[in-house]
């Protein structure tokens, strides 16, 4: 699994001790659209200019026995500013500063667990191969990157230290977890036919920043860090260098993309703002219960027209003149025999008993159905029998053995797969990132 690259886009300010400055770079990522004022609270009028900075040399923080600098602290600070474009103002200079130097005690944190293992070590051609990958993004050299980033108060060596380390933690990561994080068939089966019951509903392909209050100092310092991302945002930054640095949320590695999101599947508060925006909109800050969220509708749909339903049946068959009593002992007999069907042994016994007949009927739109089935079709579970159900020909027991979406929306296995296993070991190294940090003796200084 990749780690996140950097994205250099039109501002790199450069802090120092009592300045600052900005440059034009050689590319402009796009930015994450326009505001809708409706969609979550009104964030703060525009900031002031850029404020005066002072920050000691001297040591700020201790992990364990590594420390952290004034220094160390301020060249994290001017990464994060180039790589998200966020223009620093007193409003916003201690959420970059918070997250700045929470990263470098998770950086810390890592190079000591890396240290334990000897057999991995990321060579100079590693870190030379994702520097010319991140300045062919950026669209220069990799001499002129580094020169660049140079110009703006960033050691290149502060740079390879960081991609040094990420790398290898991403390949202890994966190397330790990835059996762990394989999915199981029977899971991705579950992934897909929920997907595919949900494709008719009405669905959100959204980005989202979450900025957790644990992290950051409280729910206040959260929602005011988030106005000043959402004002940056507007004014340039893009969403999807912010959501990487800043959110807390597990799209953070693919730079906020959450995916596409069904109806009614999630916090009601953020449903009340996705039916607000509208598409290539940014929602204002939406506080939720331990955090708030920024949410960009990046596309939206209906669902799919097309709903493809496997069905098998066992009826008796009663035609349009058979009596109420005949009726009524073909129901009995059938509501007797339900809860001994399943998907797998209905046909076998059809064909075991006198007056019973039995037919697989095979996948087919549900649009195409007799106006009787549909409603066992579209909303039955997968796996269930159905109540008798009348039709002209009789009293059927209808088997829903499965349920897909048709048409372009239709999930693919193997793209569900990857998805399952990027999302468990995101998870697991989200664990073990939180085990280092509870074991760790971390000590600030005054």
């Amino acid at each position: 699994m990749r780690f996140q690259r950097y994205l250099t886009g039109v501002a790199i300010a450069a802090l120092v001790a009592g300045t600052a400055m900005a440059q034009t770079p050689p590319q402009q990522p796009a930015a994450a659209g326009t505001l809708n004022p409706a969609a979550g609270q009104a964030p703060p009028a525009a900031a002031a200019p850029t404020p005066q900075f002072q920050m000691a040399d001297g040591v700020l923080a201790t992990v364990n026995d590594s420390v952290i600098t004034g220094f160390d602290l301020r060249q994290r600070m001017l990464l994060l500013i180039a790589m998200t474009q966020v223009q620093p103002t007193a409003e916003n200079i201690p959420a970059i500063q918070q997250e700045a130097l929470n990263a470098l005690i998770d950086e810390r944190l890592q190079i000591q667990e890396l240290a334990n293992y000897e057999d991995l070590k990321v060579s100079d051609e590693e870190v030379d191969q994702e520097l010319a990958q991140m300045a062919q993004e950026a669209g220069a050299t990799p001499q002129a990157y580094l020169s660049f980033l140079e110009a703006g108060g960033i050691r290149p060596q502060t740079l390879r230290e960081q991609l040094r380390t990420q790398i290898g933690w991403q390949q202890l990561v994966g190397g330790r977890f990835q059996s762990r994080a394989r999915v199981s068939k029977g899971a991705v089966d579950a992934a897909v036919r929920q997907l595919s019951e949900a494709a008719s509903k009405k669905q959100y392909l959204i980005g989202e920043i979450y900025i957790e209050a644990a992290r950051v100092g409280g729910q206040q310092a959260a929602m005011n860090g988030a106005n000043q991302l959402v004002q940056q945002m507007v004014q340039g930054a893009p969403f999807q260098a912010v959501a990487q640095q800043f959110s807390a949320a597990p799209s953070a590695t693919r730079g906020g993309d959450a995916g596409w999101v069904v109806a009614g599947s999630v916090n009601p508060t953020l449903q009340t703002a996705m039916d607000q925006l509208d598409v290539g909109q940014l929602s204002r800050p939406i506080p939720v219960e331990g955090g708030v969220y920024i949410i960009y509708m990046r596309d939206k749909r209906d669902g799919s027209a097309s709903s493809l339903v496997q069905l098998k049946q066992v009826m008796i068959e009663a035609p349009e003149t058979a009596s109420e009593a005949e009726i009524a002992a073909a129901t009995q007999r059938l509501e007797a025999l339900r809860p001994q069907l399943t998907c797998d042994s209905m046909l076998q016994r059809a064909t075991s008993e006198q007056g019973l007949l039995g037919a697989d009927l095979g996948e087919a739109d549900v649009q195409n159905l007799a106006p009787q089935f549909q409603q066992v079709a579209r909303s039955a579970p997968v796996g269930s029998i159905s109540t008798p159900v009348r039709t002209p020909l009789g009293l059927h027991l209808l088997a829903v053995c499965g349920r897909r979406a048709g048409g372009v929306e239709a999930p693919d296995v193997r793209q569900v797969e990857s998805q399952l296993f990027r999302a468990n070991l995101a998870t697991l190294a989200r664990r073990y990132m939180r085990d280092l940090r509870e074991d760790a003796l971390i000590e600030f200084k005054q």
